[in-house]
């Protein structure tokens, strides 16, 4: 038995994934600035995070991270005449 063949596998240098978004229009892209304007594709409130239809991950404190591995820190709005507080 030749052990050399058999252990050869094919290798490629980027992991190709089919497009999530299947929408028309399709949804803005991971690098685009309106990125959260994408469809849910999946939504954990209970974990604090929702997946976008395009590979973006959301985090309830506004954070994001990218398909690519890129994190975007939070972003809350920082003009606090708007938050309402408990009495």
């Amino acid at each position: 038995m030749n052990t050399e063949s058999s252990r050869r596998t094919a290798t490629t240098s980027q992991r190709k994934n089919p497009p999530m978004c299947q929408h028309q229009p399709t949804c803005p892209s991971a690098d685009s600035a309106d990125r959260e304007a994408a469809h849910l594709v999946a939504h954990h409130p209970e974990q604090g995070w929702s997946l976008l239809c395009n590979g973006v991950l959301h985090f309830e404190d506004t954070g994001e991270l990218l398909p690519d591995g890129q994190i975007i820190a939070p972003h809350r709005p920082l003009d606090t005449g708007n938050v309402v507080t408990a009495a």
